[in-house]
């Protein structure tokens, strides 16, 4: 009897060890910001300065619908007197030499889907304090928009470039690639569609100054020409203690209302290409971000 409970003792105790060895140490979770880019075409359309914007006599517009779009920098503000890179920055891309000036590096830009995640950073690392205001520059934007060629009711992919400036090897528009080797000013743009089962390409150039970056803290805060750093007001306050133990979610739901503008020459409020109706504006209308603690 004593031979049994010696061995049920010992191979208690073997399963025990082995109990303790499968265990192992809680991981520490980081918390984190989490951000999000979305696109809405019911958002106020905006101006330079932040104010309500209609469109101009003589020029058409249409709301693009979105496949992907980037972002190249995002900056904190916490007054309406924090300066343009006086902010925390929570996030620069990265940036290159190699078209002969300062340039966003387009082969390593982060392009997202609308609604898709952009950025995890840890809140550790953001510097604890009450900030009001984002602000955003972008850097790229996909999206398709109708045309009229030659009675035909048509669909053709934009790839617009917004950034300050941007260098760019090549890059893809819908099923074509364009090659660059060069940088491009900000309201550089590809087009391509398919005519007749024939896939058609071309691209361009809108005039300097031309793309729409709404802040509404333009009279305090202003921004450079060409820097597309639109700034918007958070619904309340992002509040980072240094002590959070969850994740925080800010999302950055920017307005395409009729952001893709032309000047016509057919009255139709159709862009008509072959007409030469010039596009003039492929800016963001506006941002309303949002926190959600």
């Amino acid at each position: 009897m004593k031979k049994y409970s010696w061995l049920l003792i010992a191979l208690i105790a073997v399963s025990c060890n082995r109990c303790k060895d499968d265990e192992q140490p809680a991981s520490t979770y980081e918390p984190q910001l989490i951000v999000k880019l979305v696109v809405d075409p019911t958002q106020e359309r905006l101006d330079n300065l932040g104010q309500p914007s209609s469109i101009p006599s003589g020029h058409a517009a249409v709301s693009p619908t979105f496949h992907s779009l980037s972002a190249h920098y995002f900056e904190l503000a916490s007054s309406i007197y924090t300066a343009l890179g006086s902010g925390e920055v929570i996030y620069m891309g990265a940036e290159t030499m190699a078209g002969g000036s300062k340039a966003i590096d387009f082969d390593q830009a982060k392009i997202v889907s609308p609604g898709e995640v952009f950025l995890k950073i840890p809140l550790k690392s953001i510097t604890p304090g009450t900030y009001y205001y984002p602000r955003v520059s972008l850097l790229y934007q996909n999206y398709e928009v109708p045309f009229l060629q030659q009675g035909m009711n048509l669909t053709g992919t934009i790839a617009s470039f917004v950034g300050y400036n941007t260098y760019i090897t090549d890059y893809l528009i819908n099923t074509q690639t364009l090659t660059v080797n060069d940088d491009m000013l900000q309201g550089y743009w590809g087009f391509e569609t398919t005519v007749l089962g024939v896939p058609y390409t071309t691209s361009g150039q809108t005039p300097a100054g031309a793309t729409t970056v709404p802040n509404p803290l333009f009279a305090t805060s202003p921004i450079p020409q060409g820097s597309c750093v639109v700034t918007g007001v958070f619904n309340q306050p992002l509040v980072i203690t240094g002590s959070e133990t969850k994740d925080i979610a800010v999302t950055i739901s920017l307005s395409n209302n009729n952001s893709f503008e032309w000047v016509e020459v057919n009255a139709d409020g159709k862009w008509e290409p072959n007409a030469g109706e010039n596009v003039v504006d492929m800016g963001i209308r506006g941002m309303l971000p949002t926190v959600t603690y």
